[in-house]
């Protein structure tokens, strides 16, 4: 296994990432990355396999577990229960509980709403001066939706996107103690809210999925308070986090490539092309040899959704965005047991959101170069200035 150098901060890996991952899957299915101290699966077939492999998972062995900070206390309370770090049995209970709230007709129901939102949002844009329209447009969008559908009124999306943003930001290079303060007050302020909120909704049941998700149940088993809270926050965070990266990314190529056709096609394409999301990282639970490489229980690796998604074993031309591709499964939502819950509903907002700022704003055009936000392992801009005349 070749070793690489690269620091994740770096401004230039920032701006553009992809050279490096084709430097990784040159030397192999797997390589060394220094600057995380473990192997990266950088090939699709690697990071597939993983990605589906019971023999790795996300739960961290029990006797690797470490004393939480107290700085962090807050953060890590809420993250003892998020089926995004767990596995069987308590993932299986609980996304087989949060799967019969979060059905594919509730999200299908949720076509018009998403419609308004978007007209709604197009109106208020300004019709001669520059706008960011990751501002006005990527992140209200998937935040009032989410909102929406758990239930909590319009008028919180901004102290959700707040809360939201602190804690995902403890998974970014970039993380400092400042981050951790923020990231535990948010955690902290963001419980206290929904802890409240489902005590109203204990008492007055609505047709939203926080009631939903308090009447679920499996087996004689419900979800309990501190799993609700979780839940709620992880369908929030991970709901718009990554549909915000997406839409932002996808916009920026589009108007780039002077793509106008947007449909089933080019939305799979933009997942694929520049992906919200490129590093997962998973735990080995028993020695595993793969491509050369002998993984002990407990040691890590690093799965790299967005090289694969450019290998050109698997995708003729990868680093062309070609919107008449045809379809075929990336690994920008994950894959195996944790493949995204919400990726049904990323695609419908892609789905319905990108034609109608299309047909209504056919002149929209860049009008600064687009700069990456120093989020890594994320990959999202820090802003997308644009002006519809």
């Amino acid at each position: 296994m070749q070793r690489f150098s690269q620091s994740p901060t770096d401004p230039a890996f920032v701006q553009n990432p992809y050279p490096f991952y084709d430097r990784l899957r040159e030397s192999g299915d797997l390589a060394w990355w220094d600057d995380y101290a473990m192997p990266c699966a950088a090939s699709h077939r690697a990071v597939h396999a993983i990605l589906r492999d019971r023999r790795f998972g996300r739960e961290v062995p029990p006797e690797m577990t470490t004393s939480i900070p107290e700085h962090l206390a807050p953060f890590y309370a809420v993250e003892t229960h998020s089926m995004l770090e767990l596995e069987p049995p308590r993932h299986t209970r609980l996304r087989g509980l949060v799967l019969r709230a979060f059905t594919s007709r509730r999200i299908k129901a949720l076509e018009p709403e998403i419609t308004a939102l978007t007209h709604e949002k197009i109106n208020a844009f300004p019709t001669d001066t520059p706008f960011d329209i990751l501002t006005t447009f990527c992140q209200p969008i998937p935040v009032i939706v989410i909102a929406r559908l758990l239930g909590v009124p319009d008028d919180m999306a901004p102290h959700l996107l707040r809360w939201s943003n602190a804690m995902v930001a403890m998974y970014q290079a970039s993380r400092t103690r400042a981050t951790e303060d923020a990231a535990a007050t948010a955690a902290g302020d963001f419980s206290d809210f929904l802890r409240h909120y489902i005590d109203t909704r204990r008492a007055d049941p609505r047709d939203d999925l926080i009631t939903h998700l308090i009447a679920a149940e499996e087996e004689g088993e419900k979800l309990s308070t501190d799993e609700l809270i979780t839940t709620c926050i992880l369908l929030l965070n991970a709901g718009h986090e990554a549909t915000v990266h997406t839409l932002g990314n996808g916009i920026k190529t589009l108007l780039e490539t002077e793509t106008r056709r947007i449909d089933e096609q080019s939305v799979e394409e933009i997942l694929r092309y520049d992906p919200p999301l490129h590093m997962f990282t998973r735990y080995a639970y028993e020695e595993v040899t793969l491509h050369g490489h002998t993984f002990q229980r407990g040691d890590q690796v690093a799965l790299l959704l967005a090289s694969a998604n450019h290998d050109p074993q698997h995708w003729p031309d990868a680093h062309r965005f070609d919107p008449s591709r045809p379809v075929t499964q990336n690994t920008s939502f994950g894959g195996g047991l944790h493949f995204c819950l919400g990726a049904p509903l990323a695609r419908l907002e892609l789905q319905i959101a990108l034609p109608i700022l299309w047909d209504r704003c056919p002149a929209l055009r860049i009008t600064e170069p687009p700069v990456y936000a120093n989020t890594y392992h994320f990959h999202g801009l820090k802003r997308l200035m644009v002006q519809t005349s």
